[in-house]
């Protein structure tokens, strides 16, 4: 069955404006295909060319391919002469200074390099004032670049941890926002300037090479104002306390699952003096194809199997893995009763430790000032409670944000934030977003610690669970084939709403799309149960999963004790959870 006229009309004046081959040759051929009676072409056609990929507080992030709903030079030139309109309005009420500016990023993904240079032309063309860093660099440098360079925005073309034929468009504010990501409104201001971009052909779009190229001084920059913080967090270099012990070295591996995490990682590592590391050598180059991994997650099961076997050959005392624009950190320790030697902390774990230890340099500084502690430690709503009772041990604030590090950048007085997928913001003096780069320089320093000391740190996470009471969590992944899927699971959800798990009643509903639950609107189911423990439920932002998350708790008795109770709890929850979603579609 032919391709009707409207989709056909459609597809024909994508080809004739888009200026990539490739993507022309694609849509050509699924419309040949289509127009033989291949339904898969088809409905490929109809998801690419029925819509347009929304612009949102993450931006975008698509797969790679031609049609408006798809990661593409044309979709890419479009917002960013929409982004571009939206900061020369800003600008026009004060709020930008004049004329605007932009640094702009990329990682190395496929077609990451191309599209930030289409950006470049684009915004130049359009009368900003744009600079461009010179070779794919990790996220956590365009979002630091945003506030060294002093510039009105910062865009990082990226999909961070997303299958190898994603790609993405992120944006970070200047000015007063500070380098953070963008929040409603910025968000549905930028969109409307988009589709307003997008009612003009591609190729009348004005474009400018009158831009600059950065040097190697933005990197520099970022490495040393990372240095200077860590180290005096540390309140003494690394070397210094190593140099008076006589244990053997920390060996760490280290893998940038194919990213562009590695060379800026170890400059930083042996600027503050951090043991050297041995690389996994088939991740360690920049590689958009992504040959090891299907999917470049350290989250993801079997993705740390080369680091494990390097880990394993060289006897190594931590694994530290890094997403594949860094802005996320994994990292492992040996574990004889894993299969692989090693087990890696979850998110929650490293959270935890990392807020540990930011309430301890907060509490060092407040004596050295002889005042009360000061700062707030923040974490996202499905992350573990497990940083409030940190933050009530110090006296520090405590805040709990929506998903996104665009919440938790924004919380005042921040000292230390983090989310359950692996991403952490310890030093927000120097990055407003989630740092792989330098979570991982404070990670190492506190593994150096306990090596030091003659602990593993297994046993530091003990003796947070004695500290602070023992935390479990996990989550509950529903894989879907669309986001319309996903949200159709979760009004699913809404309209059958659980009365208990496990036999425990469900004591408090949160439901976070109700007006004045959350500071904005959100998708988010949240449940208390009368034991403590608390369910939570929501679409991801950036893939067909219905995630649920899951937390207990136990601060009586031993240590096994604690950890008994909760996880027994965190087990029969979790069962339950599956059961009630099983019904989804009985």
């Amino acid at each position: 069955m032919a391709v009707d006229e409207t989709l056909r009309t459609r597809v024909g004046a994508w080809i004739a404006d888009d200026p990539d081959p490739e993507t022309q040759s694609e849509a050509a051929a699924l419309l040949q295909a289509a127009d033989a009676g291949d339904g898969a072409s088809e409905t490929e056609l109809r998801d690419a060319f029925g819509g347009r990929l929304a612009f949102g507080t993450a931006g975008l992030r698509a797969e790679l391919g031609p049609g408006p709903a798809r990661m593409n030079r044309v979709v890419v030139s479009q917002t960013s002469a929409g982004f571009a309109a939206f900061l020369i309005q800003r600008a026009a009420m004060g709020e930008a200074s004049t004329p605007p500016s932009v640094v702009i990023g990329y990682d190395a993904r496929v077609n990451s390099d191309v599209f930030a240079r289409d950006a470049a032309e684009v915004m130049a063309g359009a009368g900003l004032a744009v600079t461009l860093l010179p070779e794919p660099l990790p996220t956590p440098v365009t979002a630091f670049a945003v506030r060294h360079l002093g510039v009105s925005a910062g865009v990082m073309v990226t999909a961070s941890h997303n299958p190898p034929r994603d790609n993405g468009y992120k944006v970070y504010l200047g000015d007063a926002d500070a380098g953070s990501q963008i929040v409603p409104p910025a968000d549905a201001d930028i969109a409307t300037q988009i589709v307003l971009a997008a009612e003009l052909p591609c190729a009348a779009l004005p474009r400018s090479n009158d831009f600059t190229i950065a040097g190697n001084d933005v990197r520099d920059a970022y490495v040393a104002h990372a240095a200077a913080a860590l180290i005096e967090g540390w309140g003494a270099s690394v070397p210094d306390r190593e140099s008076h012990e006589q244990r053997e070295p920390l060996r760490i591996t280290y893998t940038a699952m194919h990213g562009v995490g590695s060379a800026v990682a170890r400059q930083l590592f042996t600027a503050v003096g951090l043991p050297e590391v041995t690389i996994v050598p088939e991740q360690d180059q920049p590689d958009g194809s992504f040959p090891t991994v299907a999917f470049p997650n350290p989250e993801e099961p079997g993705a740390l199997d080369l680091a494990f076997r390097t880990a394993r050959e060289t006897g190594a005392h931590l694994v530290v893995a890094h997403d594949p624009d860094a802005d996320r950190l994994a990292i492992a320790l040996p574990d004889p009763t894993c299969e692989d030697g090693y087990r890696r902390l979850t998110g929650n774990e490293l959270g935890l430790l990392l807020g540990w230890r930011a309430a301890e340099r907060a509490r060092g500084r407040a004596e050295a000032a002889g005042v009360a502690p000061a700062g707030a430690l923040a974490c996202t709503i499905v992350s573990s409670p497990a940083l409030g009772a940190v933050a009530k041990h110090y006296g520090l604030s405590y805040a709990e944000t929506l998903s996104g590090f665009k919440w938790v950048s924004r919380v005042p007085e921040l000292i230390f934030g983090f989310e359950e997928a692996i991403g952490y913001l310890t030093h927000p003096e120097v990055v407003r977003d989630k740092d792989g780069v330098l979570a991982s320089a404070d990670a190492i320093a506190m593994a150096l610690d306990c090596h030091h000391d003659g602990m593993t740190v297994w046993q530091l996470l003990d003796e947070a669970s004695m500290t602070f009471g023992h935390f479990a969590s996990t989550q509950v992944v529903v894989r879907l084939t669309s986001m319309a899927e996903v949200a159709t699971l979760a009004e699913w959800v809404r309209e059958n709403p659980p009365s208990e798990f496990g036999g425990v009643a469900v004591s408090a509903v949160h439901d976070l799309r109700q007006p004045g639950v959350a500071e904005v609107p959100a998708n988010v189911l949240s449940y208390d149960l009368a034991d403590g423990s608390r369910v939570m439920i929501r679409p991801s932002g950036t893939e067909p999963k219905l995630k649920v998350y899951i937390d207990t708790f136990s601060d009586q008795g031993s240590l096994a004790e604690r950890q008994t109770a909760a996880g027994d709890a965190l087990g029969i929850v979790e069962a339950a959870v599956r059961d009630y979603l099983g019904g989804a579609s009985a």
